[in-house]
């Protein structure tokens, strides 16, 4: 089991409000159909559990093979797919599903790996987790993806205090006043307001702002441009109030 055993409730029995959340998460999901494909059990029923506690509706899969005649049979959101799986691997599975679909899948990749997380994101992923995984990290990443499959489900507009960001006009007002942005500066604060609190390393802002890499390019310009977005929409750019720094870690939006 590639689970992150340092959460140990995953492994304890489920309370009963924890119980309630996951059955109604079941039925009444409002966050779409995530598709798990996985041949651990034990991995499937942690994620399982978790992603229905977060108001997703989850269906599972064994294998490659089941996992695409599930996809072929019934809506999916979002696809949570295992590389090493026996028969046809992860990689042939997201090439099928590539070849007549445009559903968000997220990877998950083995630790050290780095020539599987690339060829994923080459072939089309949108996203990886790497085992052993947290199941906690592993939700944030599928509500984010969610978000950017899904743009329908976002605000068009979001407000944090004095500023307001449209997304649909691209568009930043403070105190009513319009904010220049360049359209890159523009994308980094969407993408992060619309995860607030949520902290990115530079490395997954490069690749889901920039459809970039740290290999075609330098993780630097993301923190360039986030020196210079604070120079435009905080009022004290050396006191951000918003575009905040995680040591050690990245960058996340606080409203």
């Amino acid at each position: 089991m590639n689970v992150d055993e340092k959460e140990e409730y995953d492994a304890r029995p489920l309370t009963p409000d924890y119980a309630s959340v996951v059955a109604d998460g079941e039925h009444n999901s409002t966050h779409g159909v995530v598709l798990l494909i996985d041949d651990d059990v034990d991995i499937r029923r942690v994620v399982r559990d978790r992603l229905r506690a977060a108001g997703f509706t989850v269906a599972e899969a064994e294998s490659g093979e089941r996992g695409l005649e599930v996809l072929a049979s019934q809506p999916v959101d979002i696809v949570v797919l295992d590389v090493g799986l026996p028969g046809i691997d992860g990689f042939s599975v997201l090439r099928a599903i590539r070849a007549s679909s445009q559903v968000a899948v997220v990877l998950l990749t083995a630790a050290g790996d780095e020539a599987d997380r690339v060829l994923g994101l080459e072939i089309g992923a949108d996203d990886y987790v790497v085992k052993p995984f947290s199941p906690r990290e592993l939700v944030a990443r599928v509500r984010a993806v969610a978000r950017r499959a899904q743009p329908n489900l976002l605000r068009s507009v979001l407000q944090f205090g004095d500023m307001v960001v449209d997304t649909r006009a691209r568009e930043v007002r403070r105190n009513g006043e319009l904010v220049s942005l360049t359209a890159r500066e523009f994308d980094l604060l969407a993408f992060l307001g619309s995860a607030p609190r949520q902290t990115f390393t530079r490395e997954q802002l490069l690749h889901h702002v920039w459809n970039s890499e740290p290999g075609w390019q330098d993780v630097a310009t993301v923190t360039e441009h986030i020196h210079r977005l604070r120079r435009r929409i905080e009022a004290d750019h050396s006191a951000p109030r918003h575009l905040i720094t995680v040591r050690g870690s990245g960058y996340r939006f606080d409203p």
